[in-house]
């Protein structure tokens, strides 16, 4: 069995936790106590990296909807870092998220570029 792992990281101004091994009925409580203090710190733009987690149940989504929840509770941004690398190998969590239903519920991003990308930089103007 995997080792159950969540590191955090700074990129530019949001906090990226990076999450891998199984999130279930065991270890979505790590989890969850992780987001509830990035938030009690004043952290409101997170980014979930979980392309690394290798399984996850019910309870792990739960964790995902309660924290997109406690997020837009304070008016912060929270984005989903899930790899689709192919229906055979894509993330796990992505297949969950959609057999679910609740994919749409989230901001996703295929890579921590991605997600870390300033969404305020100005646009070109079209002709």
């Amino acid at each position: 069995m995997a080792a159950f792992t969540v590191t955090g990281a700074e990129r530019g101004g949001w906090a990226v936790l990076q999450v891998s091994g199984e999130l279930d009925l065991v270890t979505s409580p790590v989890l969850r106590q992780r987001v509830h203090d990035m938030v009690a710190e004043g952290r409101h733009a997170l980014v979930l990296d979980l392309g690394e987690v290798l399984f996850c149940d019910s309870s792990g989504v739960g964790v995902l909807i309660a924290s997109r929840r406690l997020i837009r509770s304070c008016q912060g941004r929270l984005r989903l870092i899930l790899p689709a690398r192919g229906a055979a190998d894509g993330s796990h969590v992505n297949r969950v998220l959609g057999a679910l239903g609740v994919r749409r519920l989230f901001d996703v991003h295929p890579d921590l570029a991605s997600a870390t990308a300033d969404d305020e930089e100005p646009r070109p103007l079209s002709a």
